[in-house]
């Protein structure tokens, strides 16, 4: 399968040992990787912060860019869920028909990069070692929106030599939420500490997730308290072969 990888604008300028990961994997598993170089955003920045007629061109791109490829495979469910929940309202705002035509072809081949292992491909074990105790974090679009339920969890407890430790209320939010940690400072930084000492309390040396948007502003609060607990997206996880026999990460 010929899989066209959206780095997403986030993991592209912040993470890019991401999408590395996320071409590992998916290559030991017999797939093409392609990467389009015209690819940009898929405009949420823009439309979460009400810039609703702005975000029409950035989509618009995104789908042209697109529009003829086999699969599209994001390492981030925040994206999918801007592409799944909003392209068609984006379409309607713009009067756009075409646009809503192309959008309506596109969204089927577009997976979240989990979801794509386990309910494209029926995967769960990607021949991944990892020997390390592991948490995992549940971000709130994989959870509200594209509904991945333990799809995560299953591909982690594949992982040769990983300790998956449970977190505590998985289901409440980091605090994130892109500008709202900025805008409302205060409750995002009580959300945060909530969520550091569920992950510290599991004893956990690694927190992962599907986003690395969560992941940074955990990692944020794990690191001002010198608690040396690293934060992995999960596609790092999968791509691991660390400490198997002429293994590395």
């Amino acid at each position: 399968m010929r899989v066209s990888l959206f780095i997403t604008c986030y993991n592209d300028t912040l993470f890019p040992e991401t999408g590395k990961a996320v071409v590992r994997v998916l290559e030991r598993l017999g797939h093409t990787v392609e990467f389009r170089k015209e690819q940009t955003c898929c405009g949420q920045m823009h439309w979460n912060t009400g810039y609703l007629r702005e975000a029409v061109p950035i989509i618009r791109h995104f789908v042209d860019v697109y529009r003829d490829a086999e699969i599209v495979v994001a390492p981030s469910s925040s994206c999918v869920s801007m592409m799944r929940d909003h392209y068609m309202k984006a379409a309607d705002l713009a009067q756009d028909t075409k646009l809503a035509a192309d959008v309506e072809s596109l969204l089927p081949r577009i997976y979240e990069f989990t979801e794509f292992l386990v309910k494209k491909l029926g995967v769960e074990d990607v021949g991944a070692t990892y020997p390390h105790k592991v948490t995992y974090h549940t971000s709130c679009h994989s959870q509200r929106s594209l509904h991945l339920g333990d799809i995560p969890i299953r591909l982690l407890k594949q992982v040769r030599s990983l300790e998956l430790l449970p977190l505590e209320n998985p289901q409440e939010c980091c605090g994130f939420g892109g500008t709202f940690s900025i805008k409302n400072a205060d409750v995002s930084s009580a959300m945060l500490a909530d969520k550091a000492r569920t992950v510290l309390n599991t004893g956990a040396e690694v927190c992962t997730a599907v986003d690395n948007s969560c992941l940074m502003h955990i990692y944020g609060s794990l690191h001002r308290q010198r608690t040396f607990v690293r934060t992995a997206h999960i596609a790092e996880i999968l791509a691991s072969t660390a400490g198997a026999e002429g293994g590395g990460q």
